[in-house]
């Protein structure tokens, strides 16, 4: 009999929950909504959380407000979210460094999975492998080889220790079974410097770093990164295509919420911020910055997360990679 009063009241607290869960679903948003960005004004990621917000304001009915919250790497902005309300009035958007953290820290203040709500991806951002002119290679095969035969001698010029400019090279060695060495610089700008100054002999730069560059002759672009080719260099092949069957690897710029958000709360978000990547003045300042609207639904994005943590997690392995 205990057993049964038990499961009643099991029972009646999941229906009460869901209950409240509705009623909230229905009158969200009933406030100002923060898009919390663990990053500092001006960057990729901020552009686009402040273009997205605006458009979502307008189908949510209320300001949706950007606040960045950088520090640690991130770890700040994305425990604040964690941590908050799952009430749909605090999110985040994060770039796709929201992945290759779990590999370089043993421990965090969050599981990026558990604590978090996989709203959808926003934006993708291909890179495009860049050799110097100086360099006696014109295709994917032919720098492998070269690599092969100076293992440790050819540097690879990254945006900094950990960036996707730097994974996206780790990736390369891992499937290739090369060993270039990271000149690890302060940012894409500096790193582009050392490429055009001869002191570094390739780079897995961001397309719209790059593509000026090598339209002007200045450097030699072999392939992009992604999984298809990149409509803003739609002349050169993936990286998959021309050598490395199975290579994909872009940045990308997401949105979560914290875990145990209603469902019906995440469909709204999820509809409302696919529906302003894909709004043309959204598009305008994702083409300017060479990123690519997405737009996914909540559960392709966790499977892509999930996918993306463990892939990092056994590159870092592999290369002996920690956080410094």
């Amino acid at each position: 009999m205990r057993q049964s009063k038990r499961k009643l009241s099991g029972l009646f607290i999941s229906l009460l929950w869901c209950w409240a869960a509705g009623a909230a679903a229905q009158h969200y948003p009933a406030r100002p909504v923060r898009l919390i960005v663990p990053q500092s004004a001006g960057g990729s990621t901020d552009v686009i959380a402040r273009v997205v917000a605006l458009r979502m304001s307008d189908g949510l009915g209320q300001p949706v407000v950007v606040d960045n919250r950088p520090g640690a790497g991130t770890l700040v902005g994305v425990e604040l979210v964690a941590n908050a309300a799952p009430d749909g009035h605090t999110l985040l958007v994060v770039a796709s460094s929201y992945t290759i953290i779990p590999a370089l820290h043993k421990k965090l203040p969050f599981d990026p999975v558990r604590d978090m709500t996989a709203v959808t991806q926003l934006a993708t951002l291909p890179h495009i492998l860049v050799v110097h002119p100086s360099e006696p290679v014109h295709s994917v095969k032919e720098l492998i080889a070269l690599a092969k035969a100076k293992p440790g001698q050819l540097n690879f010029a990254s945006s900094g220790f950990a960036t996707s400019t730097h994974m996206a090279a780790e990736l390369f060695m891992y499937m290739t079974g090369t060993r270039m060495v990271n000149v690890a610089y302060k940012g894409g700008a500096p790193a582009m410097v050392g490429m055009l100054g001869g002191q570094c002999q390739l780079n897995f730069a961001t397309i719209s770093t790059a593509i000026p560059h090598v339209r002007a002759g200045r450097l030699r672009a072999l392939a992009v990164t992604g999984d298809k080719r990149s409509v803003a260099a739609p002349e050169y092949p993936t990286i998959s295509e021309a050598g490395v069957p199975g290579y994909h690897h872009t940045s990308w710029i997401g949105m979560f919420a914290p875990a145990k958000t209603p469902r019906a709360i995440v469909a709204r978000l999820n509809a409302e911020a696919i529906k302003a990547a894909h709004s043309q003045e959204v598009k305008t300042v994702l083409i300017g910055d060479g990123l690519e609207a997405t737009g996914t639904t909540p559960g392709e994005f966790a499977v892509f997360v999930e996918a993306e943590i463990s892939k990092w997690k056994k590159v870092t392995k592999a290369a002996n990679i920690t956080a410094p």
